[in-house]
């Protein structure tokens, strides 16, 4: 099966074709991954590098996806950080650009995004196509994804839920 070019990525706004060779990325980002989805395009491209945007608290005690049997890793940069003050808000990472750029992410290659659920990955996404990032994803339900019935993450949707590879410290 012939690569994607991926200079070439149609955007649908909310459901991205990884395969599309149409018009390059416009609007917002490129659009939505499933996690099965974002596996499939990190297995077939080289350049496809995973962003895990969560903090590093998260990483550390939720997990990492492994992308190991790709001969891959995921590149750590939080969105945001949280200030230690319970209640307070999340603030952003002013050098989040500054570094993906250390981290050798680079604005010509697929950049997926990942968070706990979808909501800060899709603003990562948004924010680095602003920035001129050609190919960025959100990858729908993050790691975790929503809360089941019992107030719980990991079995409804996201990359846990879907069976693919990751590891805990």
């Amino acid at each position: 099966m012939p690569r994607p070019d991926m200079n070439n990525l149609q955007s649908s706004g909310s459901r991205a074709n990884p395969a599309a060779v149409d018009a390059p990325a416009t609007g917002a980002y490129a659009g939505d991954l499933s996690p099965q989805e974002a596996w499939n395009l990190l297995r077939r491209e080289p350049a496809a590098i995973l962003v895990d945007c969560r903090s590093p608290a998260e990483w550390t005690f939720v997990g990492l996806p492994d992308l190991s049997s790709l001969g891959k890793r995921v590149v750590c940069v939080p969105w945001q950080s949280w200030s230690g003050t319970v209640g307070a808000p999340m603030a952003p990472n002013p050098q989040f650009a500054a570094d993906l750029g250390r981290a050798q992410v680079g604005p010509d290659e697929p950049v997926i995004f990942l968070c706990r659920s979808g909501g800060r990955s899709k603003a990562a996404a948004v924010a680095m196509t602003a920035q001129g990032y050609r190919h960025c994803y959100n990858l729908a339900g993050g790691f975790e994804g929503p809360h089941d019935p019992a107030k719980h993450r990991g079995g409804v949707a996201g990359w846990k839920a879907a069976g693919l590879p990751w590891a805990q410290e």
